[in-house]
């Protein structure tokens, strides 16, 4: 009764759900693990002139030095050794390439919050700029930022900027759009109703916009905020990308496919993943604090 009771209390929430579709993932993988390796193990099985068994093919396939596709446990080997058993300052170290990659990312995620909402203002504000810089906002997500990244590496380095801001700003250009639009639908939010009893007040410009706009937008800018967040990371891999980074996830990436380490793929893979969660997680943990503070609901 009591373990009953407990697998209810689970499914009702989210954490059972969660736990159940993990479980669901890790089996798919390992299956797909098992098919996608089994040519090579039948191969290198077949080559040893010895009988063989399932149990031998099953074996071989999830222990694949290069596998196609590494099993789970492989990975979760690598990420071990890489982040326990290597210093947090070693370039072997998945720490050292995480916090590389989450420096970037937080730098253009500040910077892509601050400019997405500075021309969220502007274009509220002036029917002149909602006409013509909403446009412009909109069509700069148009170009493929695998084209768009290399440009910007090599002009900033023409100029003496290398290092941790030329991926800062590719991870700006993807953060500011979310930010952008979402902070102005949220500035747009308040009822008509309202702002027109602000002006039955007499209330200023400034005062419409500290005591009526901008609390209408919080929710709207902490869910532009999750999105920003997320995109800002994939941002700053793909600024390593064109750079020949010897640091960062991107780097891991690179290097992994340079050399068939398929392991190191993924276990790259798997960081960028869970730091991203970690960064929406605590952007949702501040949008619950804020709403709270200020008296609202999500």
């Amino acid at each position: 009764m009591k373990s009953s009771s407990l697998i209810t209390r689970l499914m009702a929430g989210t954490t059972g759900p969660v736990i159940v579709v993990c479980l669901a993932i890790i089996a798919l993988w390992y299956v797909g693990a098992f098919f996608l390796n089994a040519p090579f193990a039948r191969e290198a099985l077949a080559r040893a002139d010895e009988a063989y068994t399932f149990s031998d093919l099953l074996q071989r396939t999830m222990n694949e030095e290069r596998p196609v596709l590494p099993s789970p446990h492989q990975v979760a080997r690598e990420i071990y050794e890489t982040t326990v058993l290597k210093k947090p300052t070693s370039n072997r170290s998945l720490i050292f390439h995480s916090w590389v990659t989450l420096s970037s990312t937080l730098l253009g995620f500040l910077m892509g919050t601050a400019l997405g909402i500075v021309l969220a203002v502007a274009i509220v504000h002036s029917r002149t700029l909602s006409r013509s810089l909403m446009p412009w906002v909109i069509a700069s997500q148009t170009i493929p930022i695998l084209a768009i990244a290399p440009m910007i590496i090599v002009v900033l380095a023409s100029i003496g900027l290398t290092g941790l801001f030329p991926k800062s700003i590719i991870s700006t250009y993807l953060s500011f759009f979310p930010v952008t639009v979402g902070m102005v639908k949220g500035l747009r939010a308040p009822d008509p109703i309202h702002l027109d009893l602000m002006r039955t007040y007499s209330a200023s410009q400034a005062q419409v916009f500290w005591k009526l706009r901008w609390p209408s937008s919080m929710p709207y800018l902490f869910a532009s905020m999750k999105v920003a967040i997320a995109i800002a990371l994939v941002g700053a891999i793909v600024g390593e990308l064109p750079t020949g980074a010897v640091a960062g996830l991107g780097a891991r990436l690179l290097t992994g496919s340079y050399y068939g380490q398929t392991v190191q793929i993924w276990s790259a893979l798997i960081a960028a993943a869970v730091i991203a969660a970690t960064l929406v997680t605590i952007v949702g943990i501040a949008n619950r604090a804020v709403l709270a503070r200020m008296g609202q609901s999500e």
